[in-house]
């Protein structure tokens, strides 16, 4: 393996080895605290722009497959190991990670203490880094980090939506017979595609709903058109990357849908748009939530453990446009909203988590019970 170099903008610089891609990338450093899932983290377009530090030592022992991709390719800047196996032994397997780094000109970083990383990052939050296998003068790098636009100031959406609309058509995966599943589909929804995964696109299938997937720069007039001629039941805004303030044109959309009244459902970046079309505008959380085991208590008062993936969060006082619904129970912050008096409901973590936990996965039905109504 050859050398690679890192330098953060609190001043850390390290020497680690390096897998994947060759060159020198910008970017945000997250750590995510999944014991599972890697290439399905990867391959999360809500992670276009960052680095992303895995708490789970070993990282690339099962592969990767087509199967579990969760969009067309990978957007993430990087990602830091504390051990890579180049050696894959899954059935399933079909290719070693290293090979989909390559692929997605993705950085993978490896032999690095990421216990002692990870604890920087919860304790002086998410920074901007700079990882180069070209580079070594930590001088030169800090230089261009600090030249280099801050991962607030772009809009990834433009880099990981869909360029023209489809139909998608395949339902949840089945682990016994290796297989998605086709369910039979009843009522039609538009997606506005922000970074959307995979699996939210399966679960709406899955839970009933015909789905259209489109572009997230489409006019809500289109849409809106579709809803008064009776052709959707409804509309899903997804999940994906970036400070969702930086949004104009997807914020002016959105507004434009809430005055429609058309039932509305939307998951993470989605769940913000809401927020801020609403007139309650995010803010940025220290280190942000991303892994897969973070407990939500729900209104009845059940708790779920639930995957999550965000920087940012809706404030409080959105609770005077409408109920909560989730509550995070790691730092109390809202995880769900029912907007009073519309048929609109939302989300801050993934209820379609794959490969899990489940147990949040019944909100696809709330939706699909909103559009046939």
């Amino acid at each position: 393996m050859e050398k690679i170099w890192l330098y953060f903008e609190n001043g850390l610089f390290l020497e680690a080895k390096s897998f994947g891609a060759k060159g020198t990338a910008f970017g945000e450093v997250v750590f995510n605290t999944s014991l599972t899932g890697y290439q399905e983290i990867i391959t999360d377009p809500s992670y276009a722009g960052q680095f992303i530090t895995f708490t789970m030592p070993e990282i690339g022992n099962v592969g990767v497959n087509s199967e579990d991709m969760e969009s067309k390719g990978a957007f993430c800047k990087g990602v830091i190991v504390r051990n890579y196996q180049k050696r894959p032994s899954n059935f399933r397997s079909e290719q070693a990670l290293d090979e989909l780094l390559k692929q997605y000109n993705i950085l993978g970083i490896c032999e690095v203490d990421t216990r002692s990383l990870t604890k920087m990052l919860r304790e002086e939050g998410a920074m901007e880094m700079v990882a180069s296998t070209e580079i070594s003068s930590k001088e030169e790098l800090k230089t261009l980090l600090e030249k280099a636009p801050k991962i607030s100031e772009i809009n990834y959406i433009k880099e990981v939506t869909t360029k023209e609309p489809y139909k998608h058509t395949q339902g949840k995966y089945d682990a016994r017979e290796f297989k998605h599943t086709t369910p039979k589909t009843d009522k039609k929804v538009v997606v506005y595609d922000f970074g959307v995964k995979r699996n939210i696109l399966n679960e709406l299938v899955t839970a009933g709903m015909e789905v259209e997937v489109v572009p997230a720069n489409t006019p809500a007039s289109e849409v809106i058109k579709k809803y008064e001629a009776k052709e959707i039941g409804g509309v899903f805004l997804s999940n994906g990357p970036g400070d969702p303030l930086v949004l104009e044109e997807q914020k002016a959309i959105t507004q434009e849908l809430i005055k429609a009244n058309i039932p509305m459902f939307a998951i993470c970046l989605g769940h913000q748009m809401l927020s801020i079309a609403h007139g309650y505008d995010t803010y940025k959380l220290k280190f942000g939530h991303h892994g897969g085991n973070h407990p939500v208590k729900n209104k009845e008062g059940k708790v779920e453990i639930t995957a999550q993936n965000h920087n940012y969060n809706v404030p409080q006082n959105i609770t005077e446009v409408a109920d909560v619904t989730h509550t995070n129970l790691f730092d109390m912050t809202i995880e769900g909203l029912k907007y009073k008096n519309k048929d609109i409901i939302s989300v801050q973590h993934h209820p379609e988590a794959s490969p899990g936990p489940h147990e949040s996965a019944y909100v696809f039905k709330e939706f699909y019970k909103m559009v046939r109504k």
